[in-house]
């Protein structure tokens, strides 16, 4: 039962269109050379969420994160006070395209983080994933608040 369930899991992900995925305001999916990968995401749109972050959080199922959304492109910085997990953070464009990835951020590291400049979204998933996955700068993040979902055929 356990492998049918995941076989169903993984054409779930990966057999539908990524616009078809991007869709969802609670998920984000990162396209690349190494295919798709959907995360469950909450988001972070304004300054008392984006301050918070995943300060305090003890543990993160492996394909959730945060997404941090900010008004224009602009430059970044975070770290990792009171953060208690290891992060990947992915900073991305206006466009959702990925220009620099920091891999396993410290827990409790309180050394500033730069995303560089132009940043609009910040994904934060569990530290190591993104390697793991083999995600690259270059690649594609999709969620609503980074393009208008399609429309719908018909």
């Amino acid at each position: 039962m356990t492998v049918r369930w995941l076989i169903g899991a993984l054409w779930l992900v990966f057999a539908f269109p990524v616009a078809a995925l991007a869709c969802a305001p609670g998920a984000v999916t990162i396209e690349g050379g190494f295919g798709t990968a959907r995360f469950s995401v909450a988001v972070a749109d304004d300054d008392a969420e984006r301050a918070r972050g995943l300060m305090y959080v003890e543990e993160m199922p492996l394909m959730a994160g945060m997404l941090f959304v900010y008004d224009r492109p602009q430059r970044v910085s975070f770290w990792m006070r009171n953060t208690l997990i290891p992060l990947d953070m992915l900073f991305a464009g206006a466009d959702g395209t990925i220009g620099r990835i920091h891999a396993n951020a410290i827990p409790l590291d309180e050394t500033p983080i730069p995303g560089g400049e132009a940043v609009q979204f910040v994904l934060e998933i569990n530290g190591g994933v993104a390697d793991r996955l083999g995600v690259v700068p270059g690649d594609r993040l999709h969620h609503p608040a980074i393009a208008p979902c399609p429309e719908a055929d018909g």
